[in-house]
């Protein structure tokens, strides 16, 4: 199992992920996407397990509002504006190879250790 979280903000639900992965010693590779940009090809594998780019927009937190980004409806231009502005993004973003969360989802982890 190859975990890796994306996190751009240290909110609630990327502590509560954390903790979630170190009590059952699971490695997990943290990215924060305020040093590590994301790629076009990583976005899209994300876009791609979430019904798309627009699934990945935090539209409640207030800073992701006040950018022109937030109302974008097409993923092209998401895909272009993600990059500069990570915050954009929901928190975290956990990965295991091809499937993708969005958000706090142990249950959907339980599978994934299930599974090996």
């Amino acid at each position: 199992m190859n975990i890796q979280m994306y996190v751009s903000k240290k909110n609630f639900d990327v502590q509560k992920a954390e903790r979630f992965f170190k009590e059952r010693r699971i490695t997990v590779q943290v990215m924060d996407l305020k040093k590590h940009k994301l790629g076009e090809r990583e976005l899209q594998v994300m876009a791609s397990a979430c019904d798309g780019l627009m699934n990945l927009i935090d539209r409640d937190d207030k800073k992701v509002k006040s950018h022109p980004a937030c109302y974008y409806n097409q993923d092209k231009l998401l895909l272009e504006a993600i990059p500069e502005a990570p915050f954009l993004l929901k928190a975290p973003i956990v990965r295991n190879g091809r499937k993708v969360t969005v958000g706090y989802c142990p249950d959907e982890w339980e599978k994934w250790i299930a599974e090996g």
